[in-house]
């Protein structure tokens, strides 16, 4: 049997969707099953550096586990990532936008305010380091989007109007097949009625 029919069938024996990809919500479950147990909700906090670990912890806790996990799985390929930018408000996001615009600086997204998952704590950045030193370009960006895709993220690298290699993000189920405004007009109205973002 293919290893990506197992998982599929493991996912749905365990009531997760069937996606073939075993990220943390599939060892989350199969822990559970197996150990009898709740398992730890966050991985071990020492994979994180300060300021990654202070960005992870604005996210979402469905979408913390797979920051961790890139993190860590980047590493063991030899790859210092860290997290970089996480939730950011409207007037956050709104400033961004205007770089390169209205404002000093190079265009770094076409999102305004409500049109960018960042602002519903579904998506983060990374940064690849040398030691101390941000890179800004490196073939590293892509080796860590193609782990980042086999945790079941969607990477900002695979875009095509607007490349993204840092960005990544976690689609909830109910919009797996939703365009993406549609799917940011309805992440708005649960934010704005204080409704789970993910059930």
């Amino acid at each position: 049997m293919h290893i990506e029919m197992m998982i599929k069938s493991i996912q749905s024996r365990l009531g997760l969707e069937p996606d073939g990809k075993a990220g943390p919500l599939t060892w989350t479950a199969v822990y559970g099953r197996i150990v009898g147990d709740a398992p730890p909700t966050e991985a071990d906090p020492g994979a994180l550096d300060e300021r990654s670990a202070r960005t992870v912890a604005t996210l979402q806790p469905e979408v913390r586990p797979f920051a961790i996990a890139l993190v860590e799985r980047a590493a063991a390929q030899g790859i210092v990532i860290k997290v970089i930018s996480g939730t950011r408000s409207y007037a956050e996001q709104d400033a961004l936008f205007a770089q390169g615009r209205t404002a000093p600086g190079k265009i770094v997204t076409n999102a305004r305010g409500g049109q960018s998952n960042h602002n519903f704590g579904i998506a983060f950045d990374i940064g690849v380091f040398d030691g101390r030193r941000y890179l800004d370009h490196s073939p590293s960006y892509k080796a860590v989007g193609a782990i980042g895709l086999g945790l079941g993220l969607e990477w900002g690298g695979n875009w095509n109007s607007f490349v993204d290699e840092p960005h990544f993000q976690l689609r909830p189920r109910w919009a797996k097949d939703m365009p993406e405004r549609t799917m940011l007009a309805e992440l708005d109205r649960r934010q704005a009625e204080h409704q789970a973002l993910f059930s």
